[in-house]
């Protein structure tokens, strides 16, 4: 494979991009209609809530980054805090050493997505002059819930291996096993078409101080969640500035804790340092290096990454150049270093948009596990999310769970400008394998110079563990090179080779806005997605 294999999509008044041909096909519709990369981008989030269940919910969370021409870039955290009657102490009093998976005791975090978008409207009213209704932004949505869209394959193999784990949760068997649950038959969500037309009539707000949101809570009270109407009555997405680490190809930047933003701008920062512009962007040196700057980044995270209210250190210190250097200067690009293991699983989807004017959104959404925690409220049809099982309940952790503390989110949407006047938005979905993902297709475009859909397609790997897997071993996709993997086992990796498309690298994808003006996106042919541009 080299860089020129594939062709990007191409554009000159904006794009779009995301894991599903629908969303994408969304934010292109308001981007022709005039509206901005922030309202396409609350269009794709609507319509991508409705069409891949498996991967996010309007009963999960969200990250925004928002770049504006001649403007820092700002972030927006719509990420719920654990429930007032969450607490350690609780759990224990019912015999738990652990916080639950699955089931209501796992759905302890507030949902915070809907008042990201809330609040991503706000600021395209206010500083981008946007003008587009929420019954515009909605509508596919609401059309794909009441009318039907067509199951994917993803969506159907994860019904199929989640089954056994799902189908006694409340509400998920009648929601998700009753009706469509093979690949290209139609799935209907009336209820959810209702509550998202509710959020048109009565404002996003409602999700969490009107009338939805006493439906809500009387659901989650129903079902003995620890959640309450006062927990998403004092929910309210906030504006957060971006990390942003100097890099020799620009300025690169991600969200902050309780991310783990720092983790994916800690990885560039060390490859800026040991990467070699001869490398083959296929060949073990890259991949080394990739993945022994991936264990030190994990290093920090695991020892400091957690809520921003308890964090010990500033993570902008760690993005020093000293500090950098010093990172840099503990790979070995001879051996690999001993590795424990990651935190796990994790089901988002990342999505981009650029419009005309080079305004650049990079956004996440997720449930975390595959349909999160599992349950679907009654009333409204909201499968919940399961964010608050990465608490402890060690008081002693990174994490410990208490009221209203914030959970750990491997969620990270990532935005660079370059030096030559490039703008790139650029994600990925899965756990651990969204910091690692985001390294190959950053250096794959900026560093090696690929086209954007060529650096997605090519094989990845993944250090641990992400969607559907269960070992810590370093995993390569099967198109890697023979040469590669023998390389990489030499130097003492333990290499596990999966099929040649596989799932569990995740769902990538990127955007790059060139200077004069012209577009080229990148979709990931593991997910359903596309790029759509105009």
């Amino acid at each position: 494979m080299t860089a020129n294999t594939l062709n990007p999509t191409r554009g000159s008044r904006g794009m779009a991009v995301a894991p599903h041909a629908l969303a994408a096909q969304s934010a292109l519709a308001v981007l022709r209609e005039g509206g901005n990369a922030v309202e396409a981008m609350i269009a794709a989030a609507a319509t991508i809530a409705v069409v891949y269940p498996h991967m996010n919910s309007i009963g999960g969370d969200g990250f925004w980054l928002i770049s504006r021409p001649g403007h820092e870039p700002v972030g927006i955290e719509a990420c719920g805090a654990a429930a007032l009657h969450a607490s350690i102490d609780t759990y224990r009093a019912r015999g738990f050493s652990s916080i639950p998976a699955r089931g209501p005791l796992a759905a302890n975090t507030v949902a915070g997505t809907v008042s990201g978008w809330e609040f991503a409207r706000r600021l395209s009213s206010e500083t981008l002059g946007g003008r587009m209704p929420a019954s515009r932004l909605l509508e596919d949505a609401i059309h794909y819930a009441k009318h039907g869209f067509p199951v994917t394959r993803s969506q159907a193999a994860c019904i199929a291996s989640k089954r056994g784990e799902l189908e006694g949760v409340a509400g998920f068997a009648q929601t998700y096993l009753e009706g469509a649950t093979s690949t290209g038959e139609r799935f209907v969500a009336p209820r959810l078409a209702a509550t998202l037309q509710q959020l048109v009539d009565a404002g996003f707000d409602d999700f969490y101080r009107g009338d939805l949101a006493r439906s809500i809570a009387n659901d989650l009270c129903a079902l003995d969640t620890p959640l309450t109407l006062a927990d998403l009555e004092r929910h309210h997405a906030r504006e957060r500035t971006p990390l942003a680490m100097k890099h020799s190809l620009g300025m690169l930047y991600n969200m902050p804790p309780p991310t783990q933003g720092l983790v994916s701008l800690l990885i560039l920062g060390v490859l800026d340092r040991v990467l070699d512009g001869g490398m083959d962007p296929l060949g073990p040196e890259f991949v080394h290096a990739c993945v022994e700057a991936t264990k030190l980044a994990f290093k920090v995270r695991d020892e400091h990454v957690t809520d921003p209210d308890h964090m010990r250190i500033d993570p902008l210190a760690q993005l020093d150049p000293a500090a950098l250097d010093d990172m840099a200067r503990r790979v070995s690009m001879s051996a690999a270093a001993p590795w424990g293991s990651g935190r796990g699983p994790g089901d988002t989807v990342w999505m981009g948009a650029i419009d005309g004017e080079g305004v650049a959104v990079s956004f996440i959404q997720s449930i975390y596990h595959e349909f999160g925690s599992g349950i679907v409220l009654p009333d409204s049809g909201i499968n919940w999310q399961n964010r608050g099982c990465s608490f402890s309940l060690d008081p002693a952790a990174r994490n410990p769970l208490m009221p209203g503390r914030r959970p750990f989110h491997t969620l990270n949407p990532a935005l660079a400008r370059l030096a030559d006047g490039r703008t790139m938005v650029y994600g990925n979905m899965g756990g651990d394998g969204q910091p690692q993902s985001q390294s190959a297709v950053f250096s794959r475009i900026a560093t090696f110079g690929w086209n954007p859909q060529a650096a997605i397609d090519a094989p990845r790997w993944l250090l641990g563990r992400t969607w559907g897997q269960t070992t810590d071993s370093l995993k390569l996709e099967a198109r890697f090179p023979a040469a590669t993997v023998d390389a990489l086992r030499k130097l003492g990796h333990d290499v596990e080779v999966l099929a040649p498309y596989d799932e569990a690298m995740g769902h990538a994808g990127a955007i790059v806005r060139h200077p004069g003006g012209l577009f080229e996106a990148g979709y990931d042919p593991r997910s359903d997605g596309a790029a759509a541009g105009w």
